[in-house]
């Protein structure tokens, strides 16, 4: 660390105390996130904030001495978005982890951003209720991550994304002032949404230190769940499609192809592939379950699916816990590129096509996994051995070699000509930068660079993330 630095990490410790630490694993830990991408160079600190007098302190710091900051919360991200660059302070909210509120009568909870989804959950499940935006991640990812990305997961097709859950926040701001928005109504229109606007903003804007959340009854009822399975992913794919056609609305709809199958069974010993070359995984709630697995179990079968069904909870569980183990397994198996793309549900199976003529185009396998019921796919390119590229991806690196890159990009682009976006849940971060001005346009992305700049006029938060 050179001088000028040293005097900059003295002078925040004069401010911050023991919340400021420059200990190199500390430090080094936070230049990556779950994605795999990793920042060259170093931040100059982490501060590790307890309140919202820490983050508003170390945000009038870094605006008096014109220093980047990166907000990080638990590092579950998938797009960099969170990894702390070079020459920046990192605020760690994951100490601000206390639910401060629960409201039964308002059905909401008032929240520091590092509570973790499902510790949420888990709080008010007694009560009769849950948080309902749900990623694969929910028991490991915070919720302040989760408004930052706009999360979603496998009910979100029934449930709604994050945003669909968030009533108001409470964002410190560059120059450390603390803005309020949003309210504890159910309703409220009052000026523009600058709540939505923060919720997906990906720590560009200002850092989360509360959230206002909704919270929503478990539904009553039979819960039953259904697996089927198909001879390829396109016709499970048009089978989900159906299925949505038909305004049914199961709460989880998961399709796994076949090489996810396979790397799932290899990490739990199970025997999908030996039944079929894809599966879908849907599971009906609420007091109508049983009528609408009826029907579902028609179109599953009309579409030549194989399928069985339960009203066992404790089978459906055991089900959805082997569709999250899909990344851990993916993970144990070696390097690899989570992707995020989502389509209209009527394209699902012409994504599933364009996924496997992209893979055998370039080599590369690309197991997938989506969230059927609202057409978000989850591409994984498995990186061979041998193959890493510490120099890829303009100034970091997520080991991933140029061919793969190229992949992806055909893959991306192809999202986009089916009317898809290039990121359903994990954000631009850093991974997704290149693309998106060919998804929004150069009038929008300007715009947009515009906004970012009346929350931050000397652009010092979370440089290099989003934008390019």
């Amino acid at each position: 660390m050179h001088t000028g630095a040293n005097d900059i990490v003295a002078k925040l410790v004069e401010q911050l105390g023991t919340a400021v630490t420059v200990d190199e694993t500390v430090v080094n830990a936070t230049r990556t996130d779950k994605s795999g991408w990793v920042a060259t160079g170093t931040p100059l600190a982490v501060v590790k904030a307890r309140t919202i007098a820490d983050v508003q302190t170390l945000m009038r710091f870094a605006t008096e001495h014109r220093v980047p900051v990166v907000p990080r919360g638990a590092g579950t991200g998938l797009a960099g978005g969170a990894a702390g660059t070079d020459g920046s302070i990192v605020v760690d909210v994951s100490g601000m982890n206390r639910i401060l509120e629960i409201s039964l009568p308002d059905e909401l909870a008032v929240v520091e951003p590092g509570v973790l989804n499902q510790d949420l959950s888990d709080a008010v499940a007694a009560d009769g209720l849950v948080f309902s935006p749900d990623p694969a991640s929910k028991a490991i990812a915070s919720i302040g991550g989760n408004i930052a990305t706009n999360a979603g997961g496998l009910l979100c097709a029934k449930y709604g994304v994050t945003r669909d859950a968030v009533l108001g926040l409470k964002v410190v701001l560059p120059d450390g002032r603390m803005l309020e928005m949003g309210h504890r109504s159910v309703k409220g229109v009052t000026g523009y949404d600058l709540t939505a606007l923060m919720t997906g903003s990906e720590g560009t804007l200002g850092v989360i230190v509360e959230a206002t959340v909704k919270l929503r009854p478990i539904a009553s009822g039979q819960v039953v769940t259904i697996g089927a399975f198909f001879a390829d992913v396109v016709a499970a794919a048009a089978a989900s499609a159906t299925v949505t056609a038909a305004r049914l609305r199961p709460a989880v709809m998961e399709l796994m192809d076949h090489a996810s199958l396979v790397t799932i069974d290899a990490y739990n010993g199970t025997t999908l592939t030996a039944r079929g070359n894809a599966y879908l995984l849907i599971q009906t709630d609420g007091g109508g379950a049983a009528d609408e697995a009826a029907r579902i179990l028609e179109i599953v079968n009309a579409a030549g699916g194989t399928a069985e069904f339960s009203s066992d909870v404790a089978v459906g569980e055991q089900l959805l816990a082997i569709r999250r183990s899909f990344h851990p397994a993916l993970e144990a198996g070696g390097e690899v590129l989570i992707e995020d793309v989502c389509v209209p549900r009527s394209k699902l199976a012409a994504m599933f096509a364009a996924i496997d003529e992209i893979g055998e185009r370039y080599g590369v396998s690309i197991p997938t996994v989506a969230h059927a019921g609202d057409g978000n796919l989850h591409p994984n390119f498995v990186i061979p051995a041998g193959s890493m590229d510490p120099g890829s991806l303009d100034s970091g690196s997520a080991g991933v070699p140029d061919y793969v890159w190229d992949a992806a990009g055909d893959l991306f682009r192809t999202a986009l000509a089916l009317g898809g976006t290039l990121t359903g849940e994990h954000g631009v971060g850093v991974l997704k930068r290149r693309w998106l001005r060919d998804e929004i346009g150069s009038d929008s992305f300007e715009l947009q660079r515009q906004i970012k700049a009346v929350f931050d006029p000397l652009g010092i938060m979370n440089p290099g993330k989003v934008f390019a």
